[in-house]
């Protein structure tokens, strides 16, 4: 083995299986757009579907996996459900994937040296 992974260790297979899980419901373009909504605060199926350009049937559907999943979470209020972002990490998931969306769609190398991360998990991208 390379000298270097002396002190080298695989994430154990729950925390693979998860990842790969939270990755999975990302890879769908409605989907980010409600979870990009949601980092703004919290908002109704109708409201997300408008922003979304999707059906509210539909973004129902998006909303019920993904808090399933844990990324984001309702608030009921009378017949209706609000929803809200579950936490800080999800707000690094999409900034994350998009930041990398970015560079690759402006034919930018070297992501990983540009962007400076920040005591709360988010990243400042260069000027």
């Amino acid at each position: 083995m390379h000298s270097s992974l002396d002190n080298f260790e695989m994430p154990n297979e729950e925390q693979v299986h998860l990842a790969a899980e939270s990755f999975r419901l990302l890879a769908d373009p409605t989907r980010i757009k409600v979870l990009w909504a949601l980092l703004q605060g919290e908002s109704s199926v109708a409201c997300l579907a408008e922003l979304a350009g999707a059906a509210p049937a539909a973004v129902s559907q998006h909303l019920a996996k993904l808090r399933l999943a844990g990324l984001v979470k309702g608030r009921r209020e009378g017949t209706f459900v609000y929803y809200s972002a579950a936490d800080d990490h999800v707000k690094s998931l999409l900034d994350q994937a998009l930041f990398h969306a970015d560079h690759i769609d402006r034919d930018m190398p070297g992501v990983a040296s540009e962007a400076a991360d920040t005591d709360d998990g988010s990243v400042t991208r260069p000027a």
